[in-house]
C-alpha cells in the first residue's frame, strides 16, 4: 500500500478539504483510507497543492480537435456555425485521428478519468477505445426535414453500433432544437432515452431564445437564408420546447439521466419546470465556450439557489483555446468568488460521475473507489486556484464498461 499527502485533501464527501492530510491507495488504484496526517511534515511524499479525485469533463467534442486555433471568437452562435460549416473536414483524416489520440492523452496526464463525449462520426472511436480514461459516445443527430428522420436515425444506429462493437457506451442523443425537425427530435430522444442517458444543447444563446419565442434573429435569418426549415415559434423559451417533444416520448416523470450543455439563457420557470419533470436531471457548465462565441456566462448562481446539480465541461477545441478542467473552474472561480472552491471541484468531478451513473466508482476520494488521484498546484495562501494553478494525475484511474 501507498500514501501519498498533501496540504490540502478534498475527499468531496464535504465541501471543505482536510488540512495537511493523506491518502493512501493500493497497486489497483483502490482508494483504501483517507484522512488527517498525525505529523505531517514526517510524511515521505507530500505535495504542495491540493489532492483531489480525477475529474469528470461532463460536456467535450474530442473529435474536433484538429480545429484548435482556426475559430474567430465573440462572433455569437450563427457566425460560430457558419465557421463550422466552412471549416468542418478540411484536415485529412490520419492529422484529425492524431489530435484526437493527442488530447486523449492530454486529457488522461491533467486528471480527468471520464468524460461525456460528443461524436458526429466514428473519428474518434478507436482511440477511445484504447485509453484508459472512460467515455460515454453521444451521437448527436442533425436534420431539419421530417421525411428525413428514418435514415438519419439508421445513420445513427449503425453507429452505435460501430462504437459498441469497440467496447463504448455509446447511443444517439439530439442536438439541440435549432438543427432538428421536431419530429427527429423526438426520434432521438427517444433513443437516448432508451438507452438511460441524454445529453442536449440547450439555450446556448439568446440567438435561439430569439428563433423559438419571437421568430426572428442571426440564427432565424442564417436557416432561412440557407433554405432550411426552422423549428416552430412557441413564443416560449427553447428548453420548454424540448420539455414538450420530451411529453411524445414519454409522459413525465423521467428517470433517465439528462444533461442540458450550457443552459447560458435559464429563467428561474425553466428551472422549476426541469426539477418538477426530472429525477436525475443535470446542467453542464462550459464557461470558456460560452465566453469564446458569445462572451456569455449562465446564471450559476440563481442554477445553485434553484438546488439545480451542476456539471464541468470544456466542450470543444472549436469553441475553447483548450481542453483544461482547472481553467474551467478558475473562469467559474474569477466570475462568481462567493462559491467556494470545493463546491467548483464537486462540479468538476461528482457532478459528471453521478450524470454517467459511475458515481460508485468515481467523483469522491472515499475508500474502495478508483477516481484517480490527481495534483492541483499553485494554489493561493486561501487554498484556491491561481493563473498559474495546473493539474497532474498521480494516481489511475479505474472505471467499469457498461458494455463489454
Amino acid at each position: 500500500m501507498e500514501r501519498i499527502a498533501a496540504k490540502y485533501v478534498y475527499t468531496l464527501e464535504g465541501k471543505d478539504p482536510i488540512v495537511e492530510g493523506y491518502v493512501a491507495f493500493d497497486d489497483t488504484g483502490c482508494i483504501r483510507s483517507v484522512g488527517p496526517c498525525t505529523d505531517y511534515a514526517s510524511e515521505a511524499v507530500r505535495y504542495d497543492g491540493a489532492l483531489v479525485p480525477g475529474f469528470v469533463n461532463a460536456h467535450c467534442h474530442v473529435e474536433l480537435s484538429y480545429m484548435k486555433g482556426l475559430f474567430r471568437k465573440g462572433t455569437g452562435m450563427a457566425g460560430f456555425i457558419d465557421q463550422i460549416n466552412a471549416l468542418r473536414d478540411t484536415c485529412p483524416q490520419e492529422e484529425k485521428v492524431a489530435g484526437i489520440a493527442r488530447w486523449m492523452q492530454t486529457l488522461w496526464d491533467r486528471g480527468v478519468s471520464a468524460m461525456a463525449d460528443i461524436s458526429n462520426c466514428a473519428d474518434s472511436f478507436a482511440v477511445k477505445a484504447a485509453s484508459p480514461l472512460y467515455t460515454r459516445t453521444f451521437l448527436e443527430v442533425f436534420g431539419t426535414e421530417p421525411q428525413d428522420v428514418p435514415a438519419v436515425m439508421e445513420g445513427a444506429f449503425r453507429l452505435q453500433d460501430s462504437a459498441r462493437a469497440l467496447g463504448l457506451d455509446a447511443a444517439p442523443t439530439p442536438h439541440a432544437c435549432y438543427t432538428m425537425s421536431p419530429e427527429l427530435l423526438t426520434a432521438s430522444s427517444a433513443a437516448a432515452l432508451s438507452a438511460g442517458f441524454l445529453s442536449y444543447h440547450s439555450e446556448e444563446s439568446e440567438e435561439e431564445e430569439m428563433m423559438l419565442r419571437y421568430g426572428n434573429g442571426p440564427m432565424y435569418e442564417n436557416r432561412v437564408k440557407a433554405g432550411m426549415r426552422t423549428p416552430p415559434v412557441t413564443g416560449d423559451s427553447s428548453l420548454m420546447y424540448f420539455l414538450d417533444r420530451l411529453e411524445k416520448v414519454h409522459p413525465a416523470p423521467y428517470d433517465e439521466h439528462v444533461l442540458l450543455v450550457h443552459e447560458v439563457c435559464m429563467d428561474r420557470p425553466g428551472m422549476e419546470a426541469v426539477k418538477a419533470r426530472f429525477r436525475h436531471a443535470f446542467v453542464a457548465l462550459c464557461p470558456l465556450s460560452n465566453i469564446f462565441i458569445h462572451r456569455a456566462l449562465p446564471p450559476v448562481r440563481e442554477m445553485r439557489s434553484a438546488g439545480m446539480r451542476l456539471c464541468l465541461g470544456t466542450d470543444s477545441l472549436s469553441s475553447n483555446d483548450d481542453l483544461d478542467m482547472v481553467r474551467e473552474m478558475f473562469c467559474l472561480q474569477e466570475n462568481f468568488p462567493d462559491i467556494p472552491f470545493g463546491e467548483i471541484l464537486d462540479w468538476a468531478c461528482l457532478g459528471g460521475a453521478e450524470f454517467l451513473s459511475k458515481e460508485d466508482e468515481l467523483g469522491t476520494l472515499s475508500p474502495g473507489k478508483h477516481p484517480g488521484i490527481v495534483l492541483i498546484d499553485h494554489l493561493d495562501r486561501d487554498g484556491r486556484l491561481t493563473t498559474a494553478s495546473t493539474s497532474r494525475r498521480l494516481v489511475a484511474s479505474a472505471v467499469r464498461r457498461d458494455r463489454p
